[in-house]
């Protein structure tokens, strides 16, 4: 019997290689490291695990090298009760990599991928999983693998779709803004999309508006931080949500990822239009401000039982601007 799924992930699945480093190096210089450790990743990788560790039952489609690293990635997705009917371990392909430099100073992050058999994910796995898909109230996409993949994807969804579109692509269809329910980015990867200097809430609401014009629907720009900027185009109306500040911030890598896969948890357990969108992105704001205390990237993220009822009884600082 087929089992319904809460969130689905079509994305990537990439490799950390992580070095620790007093700071992080100027361009042409070299430095000592502290200390090194490898870890599970891939910004599709990543959503999936945090959704599974929070409560969602998750399934992913992805691609990975049939080499030591992709079988490993492999068990990991099993041990955490993902279903991997759709991902594929890949002939004469590397699994994906990423090379992760993180500053002890204050958690801030260099990160260069090659995404290897990422690149290997095509339209036709999006259509072969339609069947899975049907099965799922919450698709998650971003942008580590094939762009005309994961526009196919969105396109054979019927449910509330995410797109994190990350790493920002420079020339941004209309597909991509259009077909997601919430288009979600941070503030550099809006500056990238935009050409906009998004450096404070007055420019990212002024990003929003701007993609809202291209034809996005939700919009939700995170700032670290300073929390996130979201607009429902429906509404027409741009909200501050702020967050309680970070006693120690000591590896950011891998949080707008724990909050992408927080915030697919949230809706597809509470539903998308019985509760504001802003208690919702509150909830996920607090599952990523948990990882920035602790190191790693997939290793940080919170294992949790009925983390949404917690979040329906809280109040989030949320302003309209």
């Amino acid at each position: 019997m087929a089992i319904n799924l809460d969130v689905i992930v079509f994305g990537s699945c990439i490799m950390d290689f992580i070095s620790y480093v007093p700071r992080l190096p100027q361009v042409g210089e070299t430095i000592h490291g502290t200390r090194f450790t490898t870890g599970f990743g891939g910004k599709g990788g990543n959503q999936c695990v945090a959704a599974a560790r929070l409560g969602s039952q998750c399934a992913m489609i992805a691609k990975l090298g049939q080499d030591s690293w992709g079988q490993a990635y492999r068990e990991h997705l099993q041990k955490e009760n993902i279903d991997i009917t759709h991902l594929s371990l890949i002939e004469n392909q590397s699994t994906g990599i990423a090379q992760i430099n993180v500053s002890e100073s204050d958690g801030a992050n260099h990160i260069v991928i090659t995404v290897g058999a990422n690149n290997s994910l095509d339209t036709k796995n999006a259509i072969d999983a339609v069947e899975l898909m049907a099965r799922a109230k919450v698709l998650v996409c971003q942008l580590e693998t094939p762009i005309d993949a994961t526009i196919s994807a969105l396109k054979h969804f019927s449910g509330v779709s995410i797109l994190n579109a990350a790493p920002a692509p420079l020339n941004t269809s209309s597909d991509l803004l259009k077909l997601p329910t919430i288009f979600c980015v941070n503030e550099s990867e809006a500056t990238l999309i935009t050409g906009m200097s998004v450096v404070n809430i007055t420019k990212a609401k002024e990003a929003i508006c701007l993609l809202q014009e291209k034809g996005a629907n939700i919009v939700i720009i995170t700032l670290g931080k300073d929390g996130a900027v979201f607009s429902e185009k429906s509404s027409s109306g741009y909200f501050h949500l702020n967050i309680d500040p970070v006693t120690a911030c000591v590896d950011t890598t891998g949080a707008g990822d724990a909050f992408i896969g927080a915030l697919a948890h949230l809706i597809s357990k509470l539903g998308f239009t019985e509760y504001p969108i802003g208690q919702l992105i509150g909830g996920a704001c607090e599952i990523a401000s948990i990882t920035v205390g602790l190191l790693g990237t997939q290793t940080s993220f919170p294992r949790m039982s009925n983390f949404e009822d917690q979040v329906l009884n809280k109040k989030y600082n949320i302003k309209a601007i």
